[in-house]
C-alpha cells in the first residue's frame, strides 16, 4: 500500500519445466485483476516465456553461427597454407624455378579480375595455380636443374608432369576444378599443346589463363639452360600466339595488363 498500490498478480516463467523468474503486475484498485483478467495475464505470461525461448535460441544460434564462422575462416587459412607448404616442397627439387608458381597464381588472378571472374573462381585460380607443376614432383631432379638444352626423351620426361599433377590432385575433393587445370595448362587452343591436344573449348578458361600467365613468367624468368627473355619477348609471344594457341580474350587481357596498366610480374 506504500506505493499505492491495492492488489497485484504474479506469474510465475518457467523455461523447461523449472521456474526462471515472474510476471508481476500491480493495480491501484482493490481485486482489479478478475478471473478474466488473470486468463489474460496468464496468456501474456505465455507469450513472454516463449519470447525468452526465442531470445536464448537466436542467441546460441548467433553463438554458433559465430563459432563456425571462426572456424571456418581457421581451416581456410590452414588449407591454405598446405598449399603454399606442397608448393615450397616442389620448389626444393626445382630450386631454378622457385616462385614460379606463386609467380603464376599471381599473374593468373591479376588477369581473371581484369575479365571479371568472382571471388570464388579468383580463389580456385590462386590455388590452380599454386599447384599447377605439382606433378614434377616426380621428374628426376637432374632433368629439372640441367645446365643446357633438354634431349628429346628428357623432354618427354618433364611433359609427363602434367599428367602426374592430375593423378595427384584429382584425389583431393577441392571446390573447383584444380586437378584438371594442372592437366590442361600446357594445352593451346589450335590444339598444338599436350598431353592430350585439346582444342578450343575442350579446355577450362581456369587452364587458359594459367597457361597464358605460366608463357609469360617462364619466359621472363630465368631458366637453368637460358638467362631470362624479359618481359617484352614473353608479351610477344602471347600476341603472336593469340587466337591460335592462346585464348584471345586472356591474351589481349594480358597484354593491356602489362602495357597499358603497368602491372609487373612480382619478385
Amino acid at each position: 500500500m506504500r506505493f499505492g498500490w491495492c492488489s497485484s498478480a504474479a506469474l510465475p516463467l518457467f523455461r523447461d519445466g523449472r521456474a526462471v523468474g515472474t510476471l508481476t503486475l500491480y493495480a491501484g484498485t482493490t481485486n482489479a485483476f478478475t478471473e478474466q483478467a488473470q486468463e489474460l495475464l496468464s496468456a501474456t505470461a505465455r507469450d513472454v516465456d516463449h519470447a525468452l525461448k526465442l531470445f536464448s535460441m537466436e542467441t546460441l544460434k548467433d553463438k554458433a553461427l559465430e563459432d563456425l564462422k571462426i572456424s571456418f575462416k581457421r581451416l581456410h587459412r590452414s588449407w591454405l597454407q598446405t598449399v603454399e607448404m606442397t608448393t615450397a616442397i616442389t620448389e626444393t627439387r626445382d630450386p631454378y624455378t622457385a616462385g614460379h608458381e606463386r609467380r603464376v597464381a599471381e599473374i593468373a588472378v591479376a588477369i581473371a579480375i581484369e575479365m571479371g571472374f568472382d571471388t570464388g573462381i579468383l580463389e580456385g585460380i590462386t590455388v590452380s595455380g599454386y599447384l599447377h607443376d605439382l606433378g614434377k614432383i616426380g621428374v628426376p631432379v637432374e632433368i629439372l636443374a640441367k645446365l643446357g638444352k633438354l634431349s628429346a626423351p628428357e623432354f618427354d620426361l618433364v611433359r609427363v608432369h602434367s599428367e602426374m599433377g592430375y593423378k595427384i590432385l584429382k584425389e583431393v575433393d577441392f571446390p573447383w576444378p584444380v586437378a584438371e587445370v594442372a592437366y590442361q595448362h600446357h594445352e593451346r587452343l589450335d590444339g598444338s599443346g599436350y598431353p592430350r591436344g585439346l582444342k578450343g573449348d575442350e579446355i577450362l578458361p581456369e587452364a587458359r589463363i594459367i597457361a597464358v600467365a605460366d608463357v609469360v613468367e617462364a619466359m621472363a624468368s630465368h631458366r637453368p639452360y637460358r638467362a631470362a627473355l624479359g618481359i617484352d619477348k614473353a608479351l610477344a609471344e602471347i600476341e603472336r600466339g593469340r587466337g591460335t594457341t592462346y585464348d584471345p580474350r586472356v591474351a589481349d587481357t594480358c597484354l593491356a595488363l602489362f602495357r597499358e596498366k603497368g602491372f609487373r610480374i612480382p619478385d
